[in-house]
């Protein structure tokens, strides 16, 4: 037998039969077994694999039950012929096209009529966990999850009884039990009040603003965003209009003034301005309530992190002081689960709301069914809960250690987020060019943010930063400070 066929990559997170399983499976189907011939045997592949003979005899079990082996008596195991039955070879002649002449490739560049590609977007390395000071935003510490309680939640959606409730094609309905947690648990807290029909699952809050980008937004629409604000807004908006406002927040958010005359949307987070981190005032969010409703404009409220405020009594959402439905709220289940499960939720009047599920219908139906339902478990038990308490313990110490650090090795280049969160945003010396540093950090295992993506202009402010802590641990976090200051002076004699 064809020894170099077989040989395995050990991967940490899966199984030593999984891998074996993958490793038959994609041979069989590649066509690298001949029907005809025996797989070796249990005890040969286990000798040449170096692994256990039983992990190798259940191995062949599971893909004889599954159908790709067959199993003869005194003979071995052989590929099952019915399990490539249907498949076109790259040989067979009906695949062979006739011979052409070369032909010129579509110019995609003139085909296309949107080029999202060219746009400025957040960019983050995608082995960032490999580092040892990852002050990156918006990822999550794993030691902090209760897989064991996700686990058990996943279990009992995959109960036959439960899979009946999704396993079918819902077209644009959710699931009821996770709107009706996010009603009852989520919401209130924020001090909303929604009924069922105000509600909509997305898949995360990208999908809910773009949504809402496509229902509300074409190219005679002016939106005023913040600035520096969230990327993935300006973006969104600037497929479909160029009467995008960038206006410069303060101490207090968004501006609430003349700016706003004329515009149709306004974009804001008040609870925690995304990226500075500063608080509206509830004055000022009364305000532009009051300017919403003299002006006919309709305000987008993304509250990013709602469940992430540790310091103090939190102010109440945008939303719940509403009493015109001129709020869109967006809210997330990324901050506190995980950012991979993409849930999230949208929540506005009956009438947005009804054609919302129905552009939604058109793009996706609706988010996994199975997710929806393991993640409405997760809420319902407590989980959800007590995973918040136990985040909250965890992100007040490591906020106050970067606060300390922050004031030890980079005095007054930042300002203390009030709200609490899970970033800081520093303003390093004027001359900084924290593009270059976030490069040369990266050589020193420190992973920062660079903030002149936030800003509107292209050639805006160079010297800001965010220094996220969700998935850097406490004692992680002053080493790593002082190690960026080191690189900081650095930087800076260099541009001297």
């Amino acid at each position: 037998m064809r020894d170099a066929l077989f040989h395995l990559r050990r991967e940490e997170t899966e199984s030593i039969q999984s891998q074996i399983r993958k490793m038959l499976v994609s041979a069989i189907l590649d066509g690298q077994l001949p029907t005809g011939d025996p797989l070796p045997s249990s005890r040969q592949l286990a000798r040449s694999l170096g692994v256990s003979r039983n992990t190798v005899v259940l191995a062949y079990q599971g893909l004889v039950d599954d159908g790709y082996l067959t199993a003869r008596e005194r003979s071995g195991f052989f590929v099952n012929s019915e399990i490539l039955a249907g498949r076109v070879h790259s040989g067979d002649a009906f695949n062979e096209a006739p011979a052409r002449g070369p032909a010129p490739a579509p110019d995609w560049a003139k085909l296309f009529k949107l080029t999202p590609s060219r746009q400025r977007n957040i960019r983050k390395p995608p082995n960032w966990h490999t580092y040892p000071y990852p002050f990156i935003y918006g990822q999550v510490d794993r030691d902090l999850f209760p897989i064991a309680e996700w686990r058990e939640c996943s279990r009992q959606a995959l109960v036959k009884k439960a899979m009946d409730s999704w396993t079918g094609d819902t077209l644009g309905r959710d699931d009821p039990m996770l709107v009706e947690q996010i009603r009852t648990r989520l919401l209130p807290r924020r001090g909303i009040r929604a009924g069922d029909d105000e509600i909509l699952i997305t898949l995360g809050a990208q999908n809910a603003l773009y949504l809402v980008a496509s229902l509300l937004i074409d190219e005679s629409t002016r939106i005023a965003i913040e600035d520096p604000g969230y990327p993935d807004v300006r973006n969104i908006a600037l497929l479909k209009t160029r009467r995008v406002d960038p206006i410069a927040v303060d101490e207090g958010g968004l501006p609430v003034d003349g700016r706003l005359d004329g515009c149709d949307l306004v974009f804001v987070t008040p609870s925690h301005q995304f990226p500075t981190t500063v608080t509206m005032p509830i004055e000022r969010r009364q305000a532009l309530l009051d300017r919403a409703a003299a002006s006919r404009l309709l305000i987008i409220e993304d509250d990013y992190e709602c469940e992430t405020n540790y310091v103090r009594e939190p102010t109440p959402a945008l939303k719940s002081l509403d009493t015109e439905n001129r709020v869109i709220y967006v809210g997330s289940l990324s901050k506190t689960l995980f950012p991979g499960l993409r849930l999230g939720y949208l929540v506005g009047s009956r009438e947005l709301i009804r054609e919302a599920r129905a552009l939604r219908r058109l793009m996706l139906r609706h988010p996994a069914s199975n997710n929806q339902r393991t993640t409405a478990l997760f809420l319902a038990l407590g989980h959800h809960d007590a995973l918040v308490h136990r985040l909250h313990r965890a992100y007040r110490a490591r906020w106050e250690q970067m606060g300390e650090s922050l004031a030890r090795h980079l005095p007054y280049s930042f300002q203390v987020p009030t709200f609490g969160g899970t970033s800081y945003w520093v303003e390093g010396p004027e001359a900084l060019d924290a593009d270059r540093l976030a490069e040369e950090a990266l050589k020193d295992g420190v992973v920062i943010e660079p903030g002149r993506v936030h800003f509107a202009a292209e050639d805006g402010p160079s010297n800001c930063f965010r220094l996220g802590f969700s998935s850097i641990a406490v004692e992680k976090i002053d080493p790593g400070i002082k190690r960026l200051a080191a690189l900081i002076e650095r930087h800076m004699v260099g541009r001297s």
